[in-house]
């Protein structure tokens, strides 16, 4: 846990979820591991109040797992949870590309293909953090532009479940195909083709589900 770092004394809340979200997300707080809010408040520098409402919300994120006067512990990653997560996610994507597409400008774009480019040679690299951060970038850019803040939510909420299992598949080795997916994507938002560019988002988040499916097979 030594990703665990103090945390500035604002937003302690949010900044608590996020440091232990990203920690379970990471792998380094594991699948099964009991978590207590006294041990995580003086890792974090912290009360044990906002450790408390993270855990809550990691909670109903389906992250941590609590039993009353007894536990709190990591999930762990259930292949059925995360293709349902992606069929979410993925249906959430696919709306705010089809609203975005008309919408994008150049700089959006631009901020598109750089993310790219990011993601391919983290790829490469064997670089998983900056794999995922670059391809939440890429994304995040139609979200942005589409404005919806339901989608938008429902895309933050889920994501991480979805994220658990791709670390570990990197981490295996496992290859990666959205790089080619998100240069069609790409194309077809600059070209202003909307039903494309929903289609290769569909195509996307397809491949988080067979990568659910192929998990449980193992």
């Amino acid at each position: 846990m030594e990703a665990l770092r103090p945390v500035p004394r604002t937003l302690l809340r949010d900044r608590a979820y996020t440091a232990i979200r990203d920690a379970i997300v990471a792998g380094d707080i594991e699948p099964g591991a009991v978590v207590r809010d006294a041990e995580f408040a003086e890792r974090l520098g912290l009360s044990r109040a906002p450790v408390r409402e993270a855990f809550a919300r990691l909670v109903d994120e389906g992250l941590l797992e609590s039993k009353p006067q007894s536990y709190t512990r990591v999930t762990p990653v259930v292949a059925a949870e995360v293709r349902d997560a992606a069929a979410v996610v993925g249906a959430m994507h696919e709306l705010v590309t089809r609203v975005a597409v008309p919408r994008l400008r150049d700089s959006d774009l631009d901020e598109m293909r750089v993310s790219n480019v990011r993601f391919a040679g983290a790829v490469q690299a064997g670089d998983v953090d900056e794999a995922l951060r670059a391809d939440d970038d890429l994304h995040d850019v139609l979200v942005r532009v589409a404005g919806n803040r339901a989608a938008a939510a429902t895309v933050a909420r889920y994501t991480p479940l979805i994220r658990r299992l791709e670390r570990r598949r990197f981490g295996e080795g496992g290859s990666c195909r959205s790089a080619g997916l998100h240069e069609r994507l790409i194309e077809a938002c600059a070209a202003g083709d909307t039903d494309a560019a929903v289609r290769v988002t569909a195509d996307i988040w397809r491949t988080l589900s067979d990568l659910a499916d192929a998990d449980a097979t193992d």
